[in-house]
């Protein structure tokens, strides 16, 4: 990918920038290839403020999810491994390995955690082990810019470093008695420099595998000027193709929730039509205080079934935007 340098060092750990909201960030998702499960789990580090923001997220058969979120304390940025998590690279650029031990919050009902409080309080908890082995179909896309005049893919003030690939994945989800052996697709990231969650304005990003050929990553990005990005690829024939266009089309919930999507996509090399239904989505959201005024972002993680022609697949939906006066900015687009 031009623009950006991307090196086998730059699988592991950089040296902190003196930000205090300095992260670095490993994520990997995961779901079986017949589609009736999955998840995701990221660890970033934030050593200049003392801990780390874990996050375990399990789609279970039936519309359920099992749920983790934690901030444990570091003091090194040395390596992925806190709160029960942990991530190790296999071989650079080509095997990576997440794994969680600890407990979970199981949820009947993924929209009870639009009141976070009351999930953490009275839900009830499992022990759950995850385990995923990430072996790369793709290039890799991204790294770090080598000018200042290069577009990065969230912007200088999030995660200056990003990198991702398309993953073959194997491991297993065990969720008390329940255990689910998983054989299927991904796709992993790895990015760092400072980030606030809340320097995104709004943006649509849509993940997915078609099986080890097909895929795509697809981002949609608007700052608070109302300009507009529109970056990522198209994984056709196990090669990478740089989008040139993306329309994006929502059906929303009466709760201003993702429910479906369609996408326009162009490359070079082709045009595409692909359709999206989100069949389980967990409502999350950030806070943080800036100069006495609370600041809060709406963070919607969307399981989602995905057509590409007569091909089918699965992967994720994920909406961030700011919420003002109660409504999340970039709706109804």
């Amino acid at each position: 990918m031009s623009g950006f340098r991307l090196a086998h060092a730059d699988e592991y750990s950089h040296v902190p920038t003196a930000d205090t909201n300095f992260n670095e960030s490993v994520y990997v998702n995961a779901f079986h290839r017949d589609g009736s499960f999955g998840g995701w789990m990221r660890l970033g580090n934030r050593v200049n403020e003392g801990y780390a923001e874990l996050s375990v997220c399990l789609y279970l058969p039936g519309g359920r999810v099992a749920c983790q979120f934690q901030r444990p304390p570091i003091t090194t940025n040395e390596r992925h491994a806190a709160g029960g998590l942990s991530y190790a690279v296999q071989t650079p650029f080509k095997r990576v390995g997440m794994h969680y031990s600890g407990e979970v919050m199981v949820l009947n009902d993924p929209a009870a955690m639009r009141d976070p409080r009351a999930v953490f309080a009275n839900a009830p908890r499992r022990a759950c082990e995850v385990k995923v082995d990430a072996v790369g179909v793709s290039p890799l896309h991204g790294g770090e810019p080598e000018s200042a005049a290069q577009e990065t893919m969230y912007g200088r003030n999030f995660s200056l470093g990003h990198f991702n690939q398309h993953t073959a994945v194997q491991g297993h989800i065990k969720v008390g008695d329940e255990t689910l052996a998983l054989d299927g697709f991904g796709w992993r990231d790895h990015s760092w420099g400072p980030r606030f969650w809340t320097n995104i304005y709004f943006y649509r990003l849509f993940i997915a595998n078609f099986g080890a050929d097909r895929g795509f990553m697809l981002l949609k990005i608007t700052d608070r000027q109302g300009m507009t990005r529109r970056c990522g690829v198209l994984q056709y024939d196990g090669d990478y193709e740089e989008i040139i266009d993306l329309d994006v089309w929502t059906e929303w919930t009466a709760a201003k929730d993702p429910r479906a999507v369609l996408l326009g996509v162009r490359t070079a090399r082709r045009a595409v039509r692909i359709e999206g239904e989100v069949t389980t989505l967990l409502p999350l959201r950030n806070r943080r205080q800036e100069q006495g005024v609370t600041l809060e972002s709406r963070i919607a993680e969307g399981f989602t079934q995905w057509r590409w022609g007569k091909r089918s697949g699965s992967g994720m939906t994920e909406y961030i935007e700011m919420i003002e006066n109660g409504v999340p900015v970039g709706y109804p687009l």
